[in-house]
């Protein structure tokens, strides 16, 4: 299972500092989403998460530029979320140096932004969705009833996504249920975030989630991810 560092972005810069010594006051802090991506690649990260927060606000990429620094850093794949939710977003994020989109559960009600999406970034496209059944019965659906979480990744499964990226606030993954979902779907299925800590990811490991999205535990240092990276092999 990868662990794959998240960073949140706001104005080019990294919404967290992040310090790996800071407990030992070595080496020094940075906000430069470069550099911390850097760091990360070093000690074996696979995979980069980015997060435009900016451009989640206005419904389109804004932070483009530093996307650019990061993908001229790492050689690794690079996926942006955040306004990334129609073709000519994703074009811009590509252009900008992501290898991977993620778009909001916001798709799943329209059908032909879906696939417009999809014609764009195919197998590079992933679909956020939110594990809580109150938010999703709480999205204004345009369809007589709101949706299970098991119908819409269903139903965006039969469309052609094949990767789906879990949310759940700060509670922590409900493993049976992910491994009875990570059964039924032919999709590859990731966590972000929540409470978790080495023993949460070896049971995500366990129950064949392709990977676990972490910003702050790692960025803090609250989850070590030498150690993560440990749990989740």
């Amino acid at each position: 299972m990868l662990v794959i560092p998240s960073i949140d972005v706001e104005n080019g810069r990294s919404r967290l500092v992040h310090w790996p010594g800071a407990a030992a006051g070595v080496g020094s802090p940075t906000d430069r989403p470069e550099r911390i991506a850097e760091r990360f690649v070093a000690q074996g990260a696979q995979l980069i998460h980015f997060v435009d927060m900016d451009g989640a606000r206005a419904g389109r990429p804004v932070n483009l530029e530093a996307v650019g620094r990061v993908a001229g850093r790492v050689a690794v794949p690079l996926q942006i979320a955040g306004g990334m939710e129609g073709a000519d977003n994703i074009r811009l994020a590509f252009a900008a140096g992501a290898t991977r989109v993620v778009v909001s559960m916001t798709v799943a009600d329209r059908p032909e932004l879906l696939r417009e999406c999809l014609t764009v970034a195919g197998d590079w496209l992933a679909v956020g969705l939110d594990l809580r059944p109150e938010r999703i019965a709480a999205y204004p659906w345009h369809r007589p009833a709101p949706p299970s979480l098991e119908g819409l990744a269903g139903e965006l499964s039969d469309e052609g996504v094949r990767r789906l990226i879990l949310s759940h606030g700060g509670a922590r993954p409900d493993l049976g249920f992910l491994a009875g979902l990570a059964r039924t779907l032919g999709v590859e299925l990731f966590v972000a975030g929540g409470s978790v800590d080495l023993d949460a990811i070896k049971g995500l490991r366990d129950a064949a989630i392709a990977g676990i999205i972490l910003g702050e535990p790692l960025l803090s240092g609250a989850v070590d991810f030498a150690k993560a990276l440990e749990a989740a092999a």
